[in-house]
């Protein structure tokens, strides 16, 4: 976490356009390039708590530019509010984890870490905060509003980009740029972008509440590998755990995890193993002693250790705003992970507590947070970061464990830029064909809010699927969700089986099938990632992105883009009778000689090289050999696309054992030519086949080569301009 910001030295008076005294006392700074940061007042600028969003405090650079887009700021009904006036014709996106559609005007929304089983549009909060909204303008320029605090705020886009939050007056940071994923970029330069993450990964997870014992576990792997369907890791939800108490392994159920997860890892597996924050208060059980005897636990406001009922029955619940109890934390993952645990997953940390109204701790409860926090305060400020704070803690356990690996959490509570920590995904969601439609829109405002790595419960978590349609839905969803950042299957307790194979031979094929089409797009997905950790670029992006002009793109939220380079058109309703509108001009494709009729379309950009590679049952199965790139020209007969590679897993990346290639291909009437253009990293160029798939107005043709040398073809027919 940031350490809290010397007070401020200089400010600069935005001179009001309309005189007024609120305007006069408003405080404008700028902190980066077309980046300004607002305060209400100089009182409230010398008053700001610490910044939990941001990686780094922001230094001010001088006066904020004139035309600068700024706030209003006012009190109402004791909340302080700032405005954000909105041009006509602006579409409003981002806000993180919310329901609905992608285009966010006129929708309301509240920030406040929610357990949110089975929720529904219009959902007033659910599990993550974030603060922020991404604005774009009709002429594609765009410009982001973050509000940087964490108590209870309601956004409200009914008619303006509105932030009234509880707690005291906030700074509001205000980015202009150029276009919408520049402004992306430059939210992740403040928030922080993501690390690059092990690339087990970016599989297919199975998973449920729950796998168990032992043996169902093994079963899950057999039927995956028996019948030929790609998948990289097997969760285990809470039922491993001995009567539900963390860091324990139930005697009869997981008499021997080492054993299992050697087991696994033998076939190609991974494995991620769930931790809640609720410590069962029980003397005897050693996490809670150990806690106990540093303080760790959270107070009620009379100072007495609060207690809360979750899954173990009464627990206690660790004060992660205090670095020592951080540091306890994460000594626990030591012998946890020692049993060959790979990923970890953090539930319930919003945090969720039973039979309680609120469905959470009392907003009085006491934080003994350190002071680089901002110091001791009630829970209604540290709420919002609860999970965030636990994850830190978290990925820093696992990170101490396993020195030399990639750790993976995944977070079902966060914060903005909390993406510096962990993955997240959606939630309890349903199954049903709203919760599928609703899947895209969420992980692409996740995106848009800068968190590329995330998605939902394939499948839906609650319920089984509408009568007669479990099936076709399970089938849909598979087919959407593979082509998304983070694909896991799962399920609720008491729901019926929901693998691959568990709907009958035809929607397993439409399940094998689109899992071959995430492994094959594998090399394609990894170049995305690297692209994530290094310049914050969301995985997948909405379809304004291909034409930020087009207006039949901008409310558009079936159609999304894999990057910048692949356009996925899937069919959200059972009879297929929606049209969603595509990118124009982008080219068709397949990755399979006959696909499955419940698969969404693929779509190609004009100018745009894409790696993919051969089917694998897991990623790390065998080489990148043959690579095909697939090749469609411009208008002026040009494509260009990268590669990136590296060992998949550690951190030598780092000093440079990675390969970054960039390709190049031309169109002069019938020659086409192939070449590497260039190369960043240590790695050398393989030694292995190139497929070059050229994909043309109305046919396609292939050239085989190496990387080596160009590869040059003779096509059927000239060129046709698009």
């Amino acid at each position: 976490m940031v350490m809290a910001r010397a007070r401020i030295l200089f400010v600069s008076v935005l001179v009001a356009i309309s005189g007024t005294a609120a305007h006069a006392q408003r405080v404008a700074e700028a902190v980066g390039d077309r980046i300004v940061r607002f305060h209400k007042d100089a009182a409230a600028a010398n008053a700001a708590l610490p910044s939990f969003a941001l990686v780094r405090p922001l230094a001010p650079l001088g006066p904020a530019p004139a035309s600068a887009v700024a706030p209003d700021f006012i009190v109402e009904d004791g909340k302080h509010v700032a405005i954000v006036a909105v041009p006509d014709g602006t579409s409003l996106y981002g806000t993180g984890c919310v329901t609905g559609p992608l285009l966010r005007n006129g929708r309301t929304v509240t920030l406040w870490n929610t357990d949110a089983y089975g929720y529904a549009d219009p959902a007033a909060s659910l599990y993550q905060s974030h603060p922020w909204v991404l604005a774009v303008r009709p002429d594609g320029t765009a410009f982001g509003v973050l509000a940087d605090t964490t108590w209870r705020t309601e956004i409200d886009l009914s008619s303006s980009i509105r932030f009234a939050a509880e707690g005291p007056a906030f700074p509001v940071v205000v980015i202009e740029r150029p276009s919408a994923l520049a402004v992306v970029h430059a939210l992740a330069d403040l928030t922080g972008k993501i690390e690059m993450p092990p690339k087990w990964a970016l599989g297919y997870h199975q998973c449920r509440y729950s796998y168990y014992p032992d043996s169902k576990v093994r079963e899950i792997a057999k039927g995956f590998r028996d019948r030929q369907i790609p998948c990289d890791v097997i969760w285990m939800d809470i039922d491993y755990m001995r009567g539900y108490r963390c860091f324990t392994f139930d005697p009869q159920h997981f008499p021997d995890p080492k054993a299992l997860n050697a087991d696994l890892h033998a076939q190609g597996f991974h494995t991620v193993w769930m931790i809640d924050p609720g410590i069962k208060a029980e003397p005897g059980y050693s996490i809670f002693d150990s806690g106990t005897a540093i303080d760790a636990w959270v107070k009620k406001a009379d100072g007495t250790t609060y207690q809360g009922e979750v899954w173990p029955g009464m627990c206690v619940f660790p004060d992660y705003t205090r670095q020592d109890v951080r540091t306890w934390w994460a000594g626990l993952y030591k012998d946890f992970m020692a049993t060959g645990i790979d990923g970890v997953w953090n539930d319930m940390n919003e945090p969720a507590v039973f039979n309680v109204k609120s469905k959470t701790m009392p907003e009085d409860n006491l934080h003994r947070a350190d002071a680089s926090l901002g110091g001791p305060g009630p829970h209604a400020r540290f709420h919002n970061v609860y999970g965030m704070l636990m994850v830190k803690a978290t990925r820093e356990g696992v990170m101490a464990a396993n020195p030399d690996k990639r750790p993976f959490v995944l977070s079902r509570a966060n914060y903005l830029g909390g993406q510096r920590y962990a993955a997240m995904w959606t939630g309890d969601n349903s199954a049903d064909w709203e919760h599928l439609e609703a899947s895209v829109s969420m992980s692409v405002n996740m995106g848009l809010s800068a968190q590329p790595f995330a998605g939902p419960d394939i499948g839906g978590f609650a319920g089984n699927g509408p009568a007669g349609q479990e099936g076709l839905l399970f089938g849909r969803w598979m087919g959407i969700g593979a082509m998304l950042p983070f694909a896991r299957g799962h399920t609720g307790k008491g729901n019926i089986d929901k693998e691959p194979w568990s709907f009958g031979p035809e929607v397993e094929k439409v399940c094998r099938q689109a899992l071959d089409r995430r492994y094959q797009l594998m090399p394609y997905l990894y170049t995305l990632f690297h692209e994530a950790h290094t310049r914050g670029s969301p995985v997948v992006r909405p379809a304004f992105f291909a034409d930020s002009r087009d207006p039949a793109l901008r409310s558009e939220d079936d159609t999304f883009l894999l990057g910048g380079d692949v356009c996925v058109v899937p069919q959200m309703v059972p009879d297929r009778t929606r049209t969603p509108v595509r990118p124009l001009n982008w080219r068709g494709f397949k990755l399979e000689d006959v696909m499955q009729r419940e698969l969404p379309d693929l779509l190609i950009r004009p100018g745009a090289i894409v790696p993919v590679g051969p089917v694998m049952q897991h990623v790390d199965q065998k080489p990148l050999d043959p690579l095909t790139l697939l090749v469609c020209f411009d208008a002026d007969g040009r494509a260009t696309g990268t590669l990136y590679e590296d060992a998949g897993d550690g951190w030598a990346f780092r000093d440079g054992d990675f390969r970054l290639a960039r390709f190049e291909a031309t169109l002069a009437d019938t020659k086409a030519t192939v070449r590497l253009a260039s190369f960043e990293g240590k790695r050398t160029i393989p030694d292995r086949k190139v497929i070059v798939r050229f994909i043309m107005p109305g046919y396609e043709t292939y050239a085989y080569g190496t990387e080596s040398e160009a590869i040059e073809t003779t096509l059927p027919v000239p060129r046709v301009r698009p």
